[in-house]
């Protein structure tokens, strides 16, 4: 083939090319153009084979003239790639316009959960008793855990059975009871003092409607000078009737607790039945609430508190067995299935 014939062949290849570029109203058209022209079998390439069949001398210049034809190519189906593309978006935005100025869909509001809710009811009881909130972290010590509240080392609670401990160190656990804060207020301030502190706490129990190894639970601490056992009997008796909204007989069981002596179990009249006997007290008329008691002198003397000038009661309630109690649910394990048709109750 002469170079002649060829290079009139790339003009008409180009003419038929940008011809075919501008009337593409779509992406897949330009596209397709592309193809045709300039793919491994398009019009183009099937002319570039040819140039093998030139003499030696004038395949540079043909050489040059298809490179600049396939530039301008090229450039076009750029251009009218975003040409395009601008075009489809201008007409997308148009039919798909928002007006802005169309009231909202409002988000669907949660709910506050029952824990969180009862925990505030319960902070905002002893607000008004005159006690304060104090934190303490959930990885703790087992001094704090143990030594500190006059737990031996041979006690029971010690058992690794019902206490988890962590890979940190032989002695660092997840706190079983939220009594540590108390050891650390005592440690950093100087009485009176009147706190409570709520907070998680786990323990190594099997998974049940009335047991989880998690939970939470909020102890209470005041030390005073002079403070008795009818004062710590009269902040409990007025803490369950603000609870439950209704004045409630209250008895104390005598118990046992290594930081607290004399130690006794507080049980109310059940609120459901008033005394007469319910499925939800099991027919007895009466329900366990808390455990409480006189700080231990031992407890008062570990953090540098003079036992002979000051006293004072400690008690510990856990916080999903009073909603459970308030709210009469009978399964542990609906606070923490984050299933909507018992979270939307409260």
């Amino acid at each position: 083939m002469a170079s002649e014939d060829l290079a009139n062949e790339l003009a008409q290849v180009e003419e038929i090319a940008l011809a075919a570029i501008a009337s593409a109203n779509t992406s897949q058209e330009v596209e397709d153009v592309r193809l045709n022209v300039l793919g491994q079998k398009g019009r183009l390439t099937a002319v570039l084979k040819s140039l093998g069949q030139l003499d030696a001398a004038d395949r540079p210049r043909i050489g040059q003239i298809v490179n600049d034809i396939k530039k301008r190519i090229q450039g076009r189906l750029d251009e009218r790639k975003e040409a395009v593309y601008l075009t489809a978006l201008d007409a997308k935005l148009q039919s798909e316009r928002i007006d802005v100025t169309l009231p909202g869909i409002a988000p669907r509001l949660g709910h506050i959960h029952p824990l969180t809710q009862i925990t505030t009811e319960i902070i905002d009881v002893f607000y008004g008793m005159g006690f304060s909130v104090a934190e303490g972290p959930e990885v703790e010590t087992d001094y704090y855990n143990f030594d500190a509240l006059n737990t031996p080392a041979n006690h029971p609670a010690r058992d690794e059975q019902d206490t988890f401990y962590t890979n940190l160190g032989p002695n660092v656990l997840l706190r079983s009871q939220t009594s540590t804060v108390q050891i650390r207020v005592m440690e950093n301030n100087k009485p009176p003092l009147r706190i409570i502190s709520p907070g998680r706490v786990y323990r190594n129990e099997e998974v049940n409607a009335r047991k989880y190894p998690l939970f939470h639970q909020l102890e209470g601490l005041l030390i005073d000078r002079d403070v008795t056992f009818g004062d710590l009997k009269g902040t409990l008796t007025e803490f369950i009737r603000l609870l439950f909204g209704k004045p409630l007989k209250t008895r104390f069981r005598p118990d046992f607790f290594p930081f607290t002596e004399p130690s006794a179990e507080l049980d109310s009249e059940c609120p459901f039945c008033n005394g007469a006997g319910c499925k939800t007290c099991g027919h007895r008329g009466w329900l366990e609430l808390l455990g409480c008691g006189m700080v231990d002198p031992n407890v008062l003397k570990g953090v540098g508190i003079d036992a002979e000038e000051w006293s004072g009661f400690a008690f510990g309630m856990g916080i999903e067995r009073l909603a459970m109690l308030k709210y009469d649910i009978n399964d542990i394990r609906n606070f923490y299935t984050n299933d909507l048709r018992f979270l939307e109750q409260f």
